[in-house]
């Protein structure tokens, strides 16, 4: 089936996840690595200024909270001891740059890229922040014109706008953040500051909620994403997975 015949929630269901696989990519290369260590950023401390950036200079507990997953206390004090280096802003938009350089190292020779560009723009534009922390502050930003940094620009901020629908997801299923990491990335849960003794009992009933959660997620996006033609969703398409292609190779 091609993106064209899908329904827009198949076209949802099989997008979204290049998109999220996709975006973080420029978070630890080296290019972002040295921009971090030249505003005196050690550690967490670049991701996490710079990846809530956008909100300004809010608490530790509210960036927290608008980054689930974490235990609070690595997520907010990586925030506090990075805000008392540089100023949320200037570290986002520096993050936000070294977005757009990757893209520029990884995806100019793509083809398509233009119309990629056009369809993950419509997709942005008609997306509704209300109630999504970290996509509705990312969104504010500009971004640039150049199209390999552009297309770089707006995985990343498509990938927030799924992350914090989520996060929403989540909660009217009943599931905090850390349970959900639990189910779906055991593996990871020490490096997000949790420890065996945080693991929640995981049951059947658990893992019926996490696939609900899944499913309205998808329908919290799914409007954004309705807002293109047959065209721009092949176009997109074919843009998501050459984006995925060129980035892993």
């Amino acid at each position: 089936m091609t993106a064209a015949q899908m329904s827009t929630e198949d076209f949802v269901r099989e997008a979204c996840p290049l998109i999220g696989n996709s975006g973080w990519a420029y978070y630890f290369a080296p290019h972002t690595q040295a921009k971090g260590a030249e505003l005196g950023l050690v550690g967490m401390e670049f991701y996490v200024a710079g990846r809530g950036g956008p909100l300004g200079d809010c608490d530790g507990a509210a960036l927290a909270s608008a980054f689930g997953y974490f235990n609070p206390a690595v997520s907010g004090g990586a925030w506090e001891s990075a805000k008392a280096k540089v100023s949320p802003r200037v570290a986002g938009k520096a993050h936000l740059e070294c977005c757009a350089e990757h893209g520029r190292n990884k995806l100019s020779n793509i083809a398509g890229l233009a119309a990629f560009v056009a369809a993950a723009d419509a997709v942005n534009n008609a997306a509704d922040p209300d109630g999504l922390t970290l996509y509705a502050a990312i969104k504010t930003e500009p971004l640039v014109s150049d199209l390999p940094g552009r297309a770089m620009q707006l995985v990343t901020v498509l990938r927030e706008l799924r992350g914090s629908a989520h996060l929403l997801a989540l909660r009217a299923m009943g599931i905090d953040s850390k349970t959900a990491h639990f189910v779906k990335r055991p593996n990871d849960v020490k490096m997000f500051g949790w420890t065996e003794a945080d693991a929640p009992v995981i049951d059947d009933d658990l893992r019926a909620r996490m696939v609900a959660a899944e499913e309205l997620t998808d329908k919290l996006v799914a409007p954004a994403y309705g807002v293109l033609n047959a065209q721009a969703r092949e176009d997109f398409l074919a843009g998501a997975q050459a984006i995925a292609a060129a980035l892993a190779s």
